[in-house]
């Protein structure tokens, strides 16, 4: 990317490791600025045209949200010269300056969003052994594929508890809940009360610990509201900035011919299963296991893995979940090149026929799309055929 666009934007929430790569990829090439909420560093709000003067490119502007006059700046330059890999911009929320960025460097910059480690990250395992791709690229020849699992640094319990941060995977297991603390602590006590407007920090965080519990469910901001004494409009406005800070993500409803059957409520994820353990004050690993929320804790890593793999492909499907007014579901629905590939996520070793139903009602729902053999994810231990159409699949899966 570096070598094809003039300006790189790196987006993702903090202690996602943007300055790691950065470092690995351009190590001592390009000089790096650190923007303060506070501090105008270097005059750089003041004078943007001086301050760019004074440095040469490759240039790193981090914390780009703090000085949202270089943009314009910037984007005069890059019009007058487009040299590829002049600046890189980096930033930890995407309000206001980043959505300007967007706006004023179309054509001039490549996006990337950085999310926590994927289990292939984890496992050090090549982007190609990943299983997704090959579903996708040819889904009837994916079964006759040889298949294996991760050999896991930690067990499921542990990795979900640890979370999917890169410092969670190689701090020492009694210093997680100490990590995890100093996280939610700095993310609500500085980013939020910075980059939001929220009177009352404790409210939020209680706030961001309900969201935590409802993790992979339909959002219902009236819920919400009557959780925490606080209005429908404030709920949606909160959950907004959880997603702006990278800490939510959403998976629209999927709509088709048959509109009115259908909820078209998103579902809701926290992004990483560490801090939703932290916030749920779940205190070891093996707690997980007896805990209410295990099942959704489970489908959260699932559905954050598979987001992941997405993000690696040029061309990414659409990601939808799906409910009818029956209570049918599909779990995840991927759309690609118009074929349908269902989901569904299991918090059970041994899924059988049963758990296809969703699969199988979207099917008859559906009669003319046309919709591949769907995949039941589950801890289980290896590939196994559970109906006609449908297999269960290890969450841990790799090629061979």
């Amino acid at each position: 990317m570096f070598d094809l666009f003039p300006v790189v934007v790196i987006t993702g929430a903090r202690q996602v490791g943007k300055s790691t790569l950065l470092e690995k990829t351009l190590g001592q090439k390009a000089e790096c600025v650190v923007f303060d909420p506070v501090i105008d560093v270097e005059n750089a709000r003041q004078d943007p045209e001086l301050f760019l003067n004074n440095h040469k490119t490759p240039l790193i502007l981090d914390e780009i949200q703090y000085a949202p006059e270089l943009v314009a700046t910037i984007k005069r330059r890059v019009d007058k010269n487009r040299t590829p890999g002049q600046f890189v911009l980096t930033g930890s929320q995407q309000w206001g300056v980043l959505k300007s960025i967007s706006e004023s460097l179309a054509g001039r910059a490549v996006f990337i969003d950085l999310e926590g480690f994927s289990l292939g990250e984890i496992a050090e395992i090549k982007e190609e052994k990943m299983w997704l791709a090959a579903w996708l690229h040819n889904n009837e020849d994916f079964f006759k594929k040889q298949l294996t699992r991760l050999t896991e640094q930690f067990t499921l319990y542990e990795q979900l508890w640890r979370g999917f941060l890169p410092d969670a995977q190689f701090l020492p297991i009694d210093a997680i809940s100490i990590f995890h603390a100093a996280y939610q602590r700095t993310y609500i006590e500085r980013d939020v009360r910075l980059l939001a407007d929220v009177s009352d920090l404790q409210l939020f965080g209680r706030f961001f610990q309900l969201t935590a519990a409802l993790t992979t469910q339909e959002i219902n901001y009236s819920q919400f509201g009557r959780e925490l004494g606080i209005t429908p409009q404030t709920s949606r406005r909160w959950i907004d900035i959880l997603k702006s800070t990278f800490q939510w993500f959403e998976i629209p409803a999927f709509s088709g011919n048959t509109v009115k059957r259908i909820s078209a409520k998103p579902k809701g994820y926290i992004t990483d299963t560490g801090i939703a353990c932290f916030a749920q004050a779940i205190s070891s690993a093996r707690a997980i296991s007896g805990h209410p929320i295990w099942g959704h804790l489970f489908e959260t890593a699932v559905v954050a893995d598979i987001r992941k793999q997405c993000n690696l492909m040029s061309t990414p499907p659409q990601m939808y979940h799906w409910r009818s007014h029956g209570g049918a579901e599909v779990d995840l629905l991927l759309e690609r090149d118009g074929l349908f590939f269902p989901i569904e996520i299991k918090a059970k070793s041994q899924p059988n026929k049963s758990d296809t139903r969703g699969i199988t009602a979207f099917r008859q729902t559906y009669p003319n799309l046309i919709i591949s053999k769907g995949l039941v994810i589950a801890p289980t231990e290896k590939l196994i055929q559970i109906s006609e159409n449908d297999y269960a699949l290890p969450w841990n899966t790799v090629l061979s």
